[in-house]
């Protein structure tokens, strides 16, 4: 459960929070980037020392990015870069992403949390001991407007590196040459406490360009809420008197792509449909079809359908698009709001629309609170993406105490962002198309 340490009914009335504090943080206005990799060198990050992160994987790799931390979001990563080894230049991704709501009903319908903008998320970043951050460092995060203004700064920043397995394995045509690779990651999390729940926010960038997206609930159950008598809980605890509240942890994502530099970018959908066998084939047939998403959509994800971020003006080695795949993760869609009822949201960019429940932002009279009332058919030219993924907490035994991770999340997979796989070894990198073996 996500309870206050008194009761579940908490007083929103703390969460006063300024809207001008969205903005608080490092400068971190971005500067030009290049759309050709072997183009003019791409700008700096465009943020103090102190607000870069820079890492060079093991494997060749290198990410760069600025962060800064906001009242409500927590946070924010900006400027974001991936050079893998044989590029001469950084290539930008994203201009910035953070967390866009964390929405949590319970399914007895007496209680409803918007954690980031009405129960204080950014407010509650933790203080990490070293065993937290293990071969990495704790960065110093001061919280804008911070609840306890004597102690604003909180060493609540890890930012590290962790090997993930292999990256690839492929035996050789002749001979025993096994090629192998154990691939690495630079690792960006903070712990945010909301009530009895502790929020691990995850960033993990890999060296294959992939990045992944997740947020981790942990902490305590609620002991103050084992009220479900109405047959919605789960019994915790010795026979069947103390029944914990289930209830849904709907995340969103807010990203704003910026492929090779450019805001100017286009959106995809891909779908396919499997026919039975016919014409004398031995086999099913699989047809797919592309979709141009020109206008602002509520999406909802079905077998075989995916979506990708295009970039307008860089193209890889090949003379093919860059772009980035959208890989949804293990969801269970919430349907009790209009806006948890699509698995993805592309909006027009709007300054104002930073939150996808109860926004904060005045966006006019009129204007929506949640993302769903965002899309309203504008022709998208800059493109915002909202992920959405939902889990629905049933609690068990073995949730207390403390309760174990539970991981929700999506990634960004790379497609065409390079010509050939960023960690191919010199001994295949001819290997580029259509090769033709040697006798």
């Amino acid at each position: 459960m996500r309870v206050n340490r008194i009761s579940r009914a908490r007083s929103r009335t703390a969460v006063g929070l300024s809207v001008a504090a969205l903005a608080v943080g490092a400068t971190t206005a971005a500067g030009p980037a290049v759309a050709q990799p072997k183009a003019a060198p791409a700008a700096a990050p465009g943020c103090s020392t102190a607000y870069q992160i820079e890492q060079k994987l093991s494997t060749g790799t290198t990410w760069r990015m600025c962060w800064h931390y906001e009242s409500e979001a927590g946070l924010v990563l900006e400027n974001i870069s991936y050079q893998p080894k044989g590029e001469a230049q950084p290539i930008k991704v994203l201009t910035s992403a953070k967390l866009g709501q964390i929405h949590v009903p319970y399914d007895d319908g007496k209680a409803e949390y918007d954690d980031l903008t009405g129960a204080g998320f950014g407010q509650g970043l933790m203080q990490m001991a070293p065993g937290e951050c293990p071969g990495g460092t704790i960065k110093t995060v001061k919280i804008p407007n911070a609840w306890d203004p004597q102690h604003p700064n909180v060493n609540g920043l890890c930012t590290t590196t962790r090997s993930r397995g292999h990256a690839y394995r492929m035996e050789a045509d002749t001979g025993n040459k096994v090629y192998q690779t154990q691939g690495k990651d630079l690792l960006i999390y903070t712990v945010n406490k909301v009530g009895w729940y502790e929020y691990i926010t995850e960033w993990r960038f890999q060296d294959d360009g992939t990045i992944n997206m997740n947020i981790g609930a942990t902490g305590s159950l609620s002991p103050g809420d084992y009220d479900a008598g109405d047959g919605r809980g789960w019994p915790i605890g010795k026979g069947a008197k103390a029944y914990a509240t289930s209830h849904s942890h709907n995340v969103f994502w807010r990203l704003d792509f910026g492929l090779d530099g450019s805001s100017k970018n286009k959106v995809e959908q891909y779908d396919s449909v499997v026919s039975p066998p016919r014409n004398g084939n031995e086999g099913p047939t699989n047809k797919t079809t592309l979709t141009k998403i020109t206008k602002e959509l509520a999406g909802d994800a079905k077998n075989m359908r995916w979506w990708r971020v295009v970039s307008d003006t860089g193209k890889n080695k090949d003379d093919h698009a860059r772009s980035y795949e959208i890989v949804p993760g293990a969801t269970t869609k919430y349907l009790g709001r209009p806006f948890t009822q699509h698995d993805v949201y592309f909006t027009e960019y709007k300054k104002c629309e930073q939150f996808a429940t109860n926004n904060l932002l005045n966006c006019g009279a009129g204007a929506g609170t949640s993302v769903d009332k965002y899309v309203n058919g504008q022709t998208l030219t800059h493109p915002i993406v909202w992920v959405n993924v939902g889990f629905h907490h049933i609690a068990r035994d073995e949730d207390q105490q403390p309760m174990p991770v539970h991981w929700q999340g999506f990634s960004l997979a790379p497609r065409d962002v390079t010509a050939m796989n960023p960690l191919t070894p010199p001994e295949l990198a001819d290997q580029n198309g259509h090769v033709e073996n040697g006798s």
